[in-house]
């Protein structure tokens, strides 16, 4: 059996799959079957502290070093699933809070997906976002601390 496929339409499909950051695509059609798939692996990427004197956007604040556990905060925002978090609706979007924002109780703060549903991760009562625990785009694990809220 001979199955031939248009090289634009797969090209498009291709590009579909990086724009939308989808892993893979499957087609039925007339008893021809087309899947599509792209490996995507995690890279770690070791990142230098920035100078004192160096002034960058304030959307992350890693965990003080104190030796304070955020987990133990009381306005501590808490992941109530297992799945890779953003903190904007797209890449290259602004994100949906920063540090010093006022937010209300209900607004949203990130997202997170898991099983390719994108499920809002939401304040649980209004106050100053003094930390963003998280980096756009990592994995993140149930009851793990995201964001304190004060």
């Amino acid at each position: 059996m001979s199955l031939s496929f248009d090289p634009d339409a797969l090209r498009a499909l291709a590009e579909l799959l990086n724009t939308t950051g989808l892993s893979e695509i499957e087609l039925e059609e007339g008893g021809r079957k087309l899947r599509l798939a792209r490996i995507i692996s995690q890279v770690s990427i070791p990142v230098a502290a920035p100078a004192a004197s160096v002034s960058t956007p304030a959307t992350f604040s890693p965990a003080p070093a104190t030796g304070a556990d955020p987990a133990k905060h009381p306005g501590a925002i808490k992941s109530p699933m297992v799945g890779v978090a953003y903190l904007s609706a797209e890449p290259g979007a602004a994100p949906y809070v920063t540090i010093g924002q006022t937010v209300e109780a209900g607004q949203t703060l990130l997202l997170i997906e898991a099983m390719k549903t994108f499920n809002q991760i939401k304040a649980t009562k209004a106050g100053t976002v003094k930390q963003i625990l998280v980096t756009p785009g990592a994995p993140v694990e149930y009851d793990e601390p995201l964001m304190i809220i004060e």
